[in-house]
């Protein structure tokens, strides 16, 4: 009994399998994979894009700076920083008008809760358009040039450990909302020195993000996407 089982087993060492038979993968020709070198190498010609954009980061850096500034000197009672901040938000001031109502003059600026929370709010945009570069700075380069090799880098993004086109096109719309939002509040706190088209286009035109995000977000739902490997 234990030679009659023990025969197909013995069967079977002498039979082992045979490997399926593939063809070589035929070569492609010279001249073409030249070719698709060469294009593959073009994606460099962007890098020099986002160094443009660190020049421009640091263009909103120096203006941030600037404001800050003026704000805490404004602050202090320097006329001249008050007025820089009043031309940089935009903010009119109050008309002086004479009996027959005709304008006269425009009163004193002052250093009031409107003035800071105007140049308050335009601090936070700087920021955000700033968040915004850093974003398409690092995830564009990291997604269409070069890997940055941040693997287990205590300073690495949270976001940029999953980041891909699609990923990167729901947080750009984002950051771009948050920044429409912030102008639109600066417009309606000094509503008075804007038309009302100007008001309704402002806000068709953050409805019109808050719709476009919604579609990128929704689209990218439903793609399908890979799932991540086991280990």
């Amino acid at each position: 009994m234990p030679a009659l089982r023990s025969a197909p087993a013995a069967a079977g060492a002498r039979h082992p399998p045979i490997p399926a038979m593939t063809s070589p993968t035929p070569k492609r020709p010279l001249a073409l994979r030249y070719l698709g070198g060469f294009i593959f190498w073009t994606r460099w010609l962007q890098a020099p894009l986002y160094l443009g954009l660190i020049v421009a980061q640091a263009v909103y850096v120096f203006h941030f700076w600037v404001e800050l500034v003026h704000l805490v000197e404004a602050a202090f009672g320097d006329k001249a920083a008050l007025k820089a901040l009043i031309d940089s938000v935009g903010y009119s001031l109050p008309e002086i008008k004479d009996a027959a109502g005709n304008v006269i003059g425009h009163a004193a600026p002052k250093f009031n809760e409107t003035v800071i929370m105007l140049v308050v709010l335009a601090l936070i945009d700087v920021v955000m358009i700033s968040n915004l570069l850093i974003m398409v700075i690092v995830g564009g380069y990291e997604t269409f040039v070069s890997r940055l090799d941040l693997e287990g880098h205590p300073d690495q993004p949270e976001w940029l450990s999953h980041v891909n086109a699609s990923v990167l096109k729901v947080k750009l719309a984002t950051a771009i909302i948050g920044i429409s939002s912030i102008h639109l509040l600066k417009t309606f706190i000094n509503a008075d020195n804007y038309s009302e088209k100007v008001l309704v286009a402002q806000t068709a035109i953050h409805i019109a993000f808050l719709l476009s995000a919604m579609a990128i977000a929704a689209c990218d739902r439903i793609m399908p996407h890979p799932e991540p490997a086991s280990h």
